[in-house]
């Protein structure tokens, strides 16, 4: 069975965050949907447009095994405002499935009241937004079912470890032989 993936797109979304995770997650082999908030047609914070599977409303209460966010501003700003992927969001960690986010996407986390105790990380620009966790700013942070990263230049980084949470770490072996990523900057 495919693990089925959730990446919410909310305009001024960080491209590089967005697709990373994306194609990543495909080549690991997991469903990944992408989904706009109200519409298919996307753009990110630096014009580059992105025309999503479905859109939030559709999507929100099917399940998913993880809910991956990329950042930007004000990509993760909107985000937070959304009900249902703030919903989406609580229904996935009352389920014990992951919920990843990276750079300025965990303070959805936090307002979504799901990081609460948790080792996180964040764009160091975010990080007084992030209240009720412990703010590590580190380039990757992993507790548990919370995966979080800190800006595009850890993209790499974050989507290995969205793909080892997944799939385990040979899947993230396999991939690797083909994008041949400077593994000595992660742990997994």
């Amino acid at each position: 069975m495919s693990k089925r993936v959730l990446v919410p797109l909310a305009e001024g979304f960080e491209e590089i965050e967005a697709v990373t995770i994306i194609d990543v997650l495909r080549r690991a082999g997991a469903e990944v949907t992408t989904v706009g908030l109200g519409k298919r047609n996307v753009t990110g914070s630096h014009g580059i447009s992105i025309i999503a599977d479905s859109v939030i409303e559709d999507e929100v209460n099917k399940g998913w095994d993880m809910i991956a966010l990329p950042g930007g501003v004000p990509g993760a700003p909107n985000l937070s405002e959304n009900a249902f992927v703030l919903k989406a969001i609580q229904q996935t960690v009352e389920k014990g499935n992951i919920i990843a986010a990276v750079c300025a996407a965990p303070i959805v986390l936090e307002k979504a009241g799901v990081i609460s105790g948790k080792n996180v990380t964040s764009h160091p620009s975010s990080a007084q937004k992030i209240i009720s966790a412990d703010y590590q700013g580190t380039r990757v942070a992993v507790d548990g079912n919370i995966i979080t990263g800190q800006a595009c230049g850890s993209a790499m980084e974050f989507a290995f470890e969205l793909v080892a949470a997944l799939f385990g770490s040979k899947k993230v072996e396999e991939i690797n032989k083909s994008i041949l990523f400077n593994r000595g900057l992660c742990k997994t």
